[in-house]
């Protein structure tokens, strides 16, 4: 698949190819707690990713392409038999390459049974035509607001005009699910969830990202990530290859509650290095 190009797919949905790429799947534990209680996320990893991140802690998958080939009708297979293992949701991450497959298998598994909440896992760079594709088959987004400012979006991730796009996509979700839902037990049933991650040494990029947050709606549900690792080519750019400082994370976080936000989660500093997985393994996490 051409992962620069595959927007323009949704114009010819007739030849869709019968395959995914898939690095791991099974019951996950890493995502927020009203994603994964006691039970787990069903969460299904796929391979190939729209941004190329320099510092991405899933590199193997995002750009080195490790992971196997299966069916449209194996994604229904895994999904189902996810919720037969008793996940809490079907946990899609970096879907969104994948999406006209994606789409398909989810149809079909709901017509076979699928019941549990379907979480689009995503970097917020899919776009409105794409968000629109997936409405009504998705309960719950967790998208992941990156940048506030485009320079570094290209920069790091090689991306052009990634703020209004991320911005015009989040909105989308959000018309669609609403603000997060939990049932008595605080396990998530819809709406959405932002994360934004800390880079060091660019507090006025998550200044931002959190302002234009902030204006979508200020009860929306954010989870502030202090897990930053200088993973893959970070080591490469001047300023990325460090974890961020108390410092850094008491500003943000200051910038987070002089703004209003109520509701969510902060990640604690300590946990930049308990989120990296090694996808060449059996179990990566």
């Amino acid at each position: 698949m051409n992962f620069n190009n595959f927007e323009n797919s949704v114009k010819n949905k007739k030849n869709i190819p019968n395959v995914v790429r898939i690095s791991w799947f099974g019951k996950h534990f890493g995502e927020e707690l009203p994603l994964t209680g006691k039970s787990g996320a069903g969460t299904i990893f796929f391979t190939g990713c729209n941004l190329r991140c320099v510092y991405c802690q899933n590199y193997q998958i995002s750009q080195q392409n490790v992971g196997k080939n299966y069916s449209i009708e194996d994604l229904v297979k895994i999904m189902l038999d996810l919720q037969g293992q008793g996940a809490l949701n079907i946990d899609l991450v970096t879907p969104t390459v994948w999406f006209l497959q994606i789409k398909k298998a989810l149809k079909e598994a709901k017509n076979q049974g699928l019941k549990i909440p379907v979480v689009w896992n995503t970097n917020a760079y899919d776009g409105v035509k794409i968000i629109k594709e997936m409405e009504g088959l998705i309960d719950i987004y967790l998208p992941d607001f990156k940048y506030g400012d485009d320079d570094l979006a290209f920069k790091y991730s090689g991306v052009k005009n990634y703020v209004e796009k991320a911005k015009e996509s989040i909105r989308e979700m959000f018309n669609q699910v609403g603000n997060l839902k939990l049932s008595e037990d605080d396990i998530a049933q819809k709406g959405i969830i932002v994360r934004h991650l800390i880079l060091p040494n660019n507090l006025e990029n998550s200044f931002k990202a959190l302002k234009y947050i902030m204006e979508i709606d200020i009860d929306i549900y954010i989870n502030l990530m202090s897990q930053y690792e200088p993973v893959y080519r970070a080591k490469d750019f001047s300023g990325l290859n460090k974890i961020i400082n108390k410092e850094e994370f008491q500003k943000v976080f200051d910038y987070l509650a002089e703004l209003g936000f109520q509701n969510g989660w902060v990640q604690e500093l300590e946990s930049h290095s308990t989120f990296l997985p090694d996808f060449t393994k059996e179990k990566p996490f």
